[in-house]
């Protein structure tokens, strides 16, 4: 049973460059209207949904969507409905990653975890309410002057990354990996599959929304698989070596469970040093994305840099 954290884990916005922080409030602003209102019969599985959504999340993914729509010289604001939907994926996986049959933790984001919340049988409802919702938020790309065709792709690129072959299937590895040895080329595996096609298909959404051509849009999806990467080794880092109080979760439950982590792997100084390395690769290929990548770059420092 997890312990409780000291303190709930703040949002990346502090550490955000002002020119980011607009684009971070207008995805909580589009989030909050986008979720079923608790008035709304079922109340307490909407009530549920906001609750696993409106957490103090870091939006990282969503503020990919809208930074890559950026970069390739589209209006960024037309992308919303794809962040959102980015947004609804990831806390569907986080929901039902914190169920008991899965990772069983009883704090997400300095708070209760979603099924603590509300019940199990709740926290996997909201968890299938959430997938949905990220379709029916795709579809109105349309209303935003995406043509049909781009629309299409969007769906296609969000359901490959959702999916057997991308996120679940890495949740399902990452299962089968616990508590035996593996190797370096597995838990890359694991990282990219569970984190980096997410990712991948956020920074591929804001090209779609963006009007990109195909070459930019693989090089979006390259660069999320690298970020993917490097975000999930920090991870590993922060839970081996941060704070509850910092993170919002108790720490040192990777190692406990015999997790495939990159420290596991191959050492602590190594997964340091690849670290860096993959984080100066994704702002290498960051700055070949489109005519304004600038606050795209600056995301990626960010995520970089974060300490939670």
């Amino acid at each position: 049973m997890s312990t409780s954290p000291a303190r709930a884990a703040p949002r990346l916005k502090g550490e955000l460059p002002g020119g980011l922080r607009l684009k971070l409030r207008s995805v909580e602003r589009y989030l909050a209207r986008a979720l079923p209102r608790e008035t709304l019969s079922p109340g307490r599985l909407h009530a549920a949904m906001r609750y696993g959504v409106l957490s103090p999340g870091k939006r990282v993914r969503p503020l990919l969507v809208l930074t890559a729509c950026e970069a390739v010289g589209g209006r960024w604001l037309d992308a919303l409905p794809a962040a959102v939907a980015v947004e609804c994926v990831h806390a569907f996986s986080l929901i039902h990653d914190d169920l008991p049959a899965m990772d069983d933790d009883d704090y997400r984001r300095g708070r209760l975890a979603t099924h603590r919340k509300f019940g199990e049988p709740l926290g996997i409802l909201a968890g299938d309410a959430l997938l949905a919702l990220a379709f029916e938020q795709l579809a109105r790309l349309a209303e935003r002057g995406v043509p049909a065709d781009r629309v299409v792709e969007a769906v296609r690129a969000l359901a490959r990354a959702a999916g057997s072959r991308a996120l679940v299937g890495g949740q399902a590895l990452d299962l089968e990996a616990e508590g035996r040895g593996v190797s370096r080329e597995e838990v890359r595996t694991i990282h990219y599959l569970k984190t980096g096609h997410l990712m991948g298909a956020a920074l591929a959404l804001g090209g779609i929304v963006g009007g990109a051509d195909e070459v930019t849009r693989a090089l979006l999806l390259s660069l999320g698989l690298d970020l993917g990467l490097a975000f999930q080794i920090h991870d590993d880092l922060l839970n081996q070596r941060s704070s509850a109080s910092r993170l919002g979760k108790p720490t040192g439950t990777d190692a406990a469970r015999g997790k495939a982590t990159y420290p596991r792997a191959v050492g602590e100084e190594r997964a340091r040093r690849e670290l860096e390395r993959i984080f100066r690769r994704a702002l290498e290929q960051a700055r070949e994305i489109g005519p304004r990548p600038a606050n795209l770059e600056r995301l990626i420092r960010a995520v970089a840099e974060r300490r939670r």
